[in-house]
């Protein structure tokens, strides 16, 4: 689980106090790469893939997100890993509906600055059985989100991410932006007792750390979240805490250290109803229930 873990924070002390981690590299904030003949208008989209919409946890990332029938006039939401939340990573078959919280969020802006402090009134949804999802209810509309600090809410695309789409991880707990391609998908990603289903696996260049849990990962082209980050394999145990393994339909485990991963958000869309309610029993919501 991608949680702030000593060695990530160690990590910083060694490079400096204020260095490299609260910064996005040229590469990461969103260069174009050797394609030279992309078109200007998708180099654009790619560009603006920022810090805006972002959030802080105490622990990990997140996100303001929405979904294409979200009004402006409803609560807002934020979404996050389950291992992220305040009470704990829910055990393996737990899942968690309307549990108050009054946990807060410091929203970023496109320069990965704070410019608020958002707070939630539930716990709307969270689990970690085949997926690692948490949603929190703000106790903001959407419309006050975007009046107040002109921010609007990422949005959740509503189909199954592509094998080779580019896409940027956006940290706002270590202001940082990671780039890199969908290098595939696991049909099981086990790390100890949890087990997810058709993981987001990336190409190596999105090395992320702890602290990164709950980053929105975004679809340059459309800018919109296709899945949301949660783990790696940190020194090649196998199917182990911090170090998940994938399993095939066959049952052949596959260990790759230093490879991350995340989990698809697309499934989350059908279960949001009027009033960013979260109601499991809509017609194509297949999220686990309690």
């Amino acid at each position: 689980m991608r949680k702030p873990l000593l060695g990530a924070l160690l990590a910083v002390l060694l490079l400096g106090a204020g260095a490299a981690p609260a910064m996005a590299t040229s590469h990461d904030a969103g260069a174009p790469t050797k394609a030279a003949g992309t078109a200007a208008t998708v180099q654009a989209k790619v560009q603006a893939v920022d810090f805006a919409g972002t959030v802080a946890l105490s622990n990990c990332s997140g996100s303001v997100v929405r979904t294409p029938a979200s009004q402006p006039s409803d609560p807002a939401l934020v979404l996050s890993n389950g291992h992220c939340l305040e009470t704990g990573m829910p055990a393996a078959g737990q899942v968690i509906v309307d549990r108050a919280s009054t946990r807060t969020f410091s929203l970023l802006n496109s320069s990965g600055t704070g410019v608020a402090t958002l707070r939630a009134s539930k716990i709307a949804y969270a689990t970690m059985t085949d997926t690692d999802v948490s949603l929190y209810q703000l106790t903001s509309t959407y419309a006050q989100i975007q009046s107040s600090y002109g921010i609007s809410a990422l949005e959740l695309n509503t189909t199954r991410p592509v094998q080779g789409t580019a896409i940027k991880v956006v940290s706002g707990y270590w202001k940082r932006i990671y780039s890199c391609n969908i290098d595939g998908f696991a049909y099981q990603l086990k790390e100890g007792s949890w087990t997810w289903k058709d993981s987001v696996r990336y190409t190596s260049a999105c090395n992320t750390i702890g602290g990164t849990s709950g980053s929105p990962v975004i679809d340059n082209t459309t800018g919109k979240v296709v899945a949301v980050n949660n783990t790696g394999n940190e020194s090649g145990g196998r199917c182990t805490v911090n170090n998940p393994c994938e399993v095939d339909q066959n049952g052949t485990v596959t260990v790759r250290q230093g490879i991350n991963y995340a989990q698809e958000t697309y499934g989350i869309v059908p279960c949001v109803s009027t009033g960013s309610k979260i109601d499991l029993t809509r017609p194509g919501c297949t999220l686990p229930r309690p």
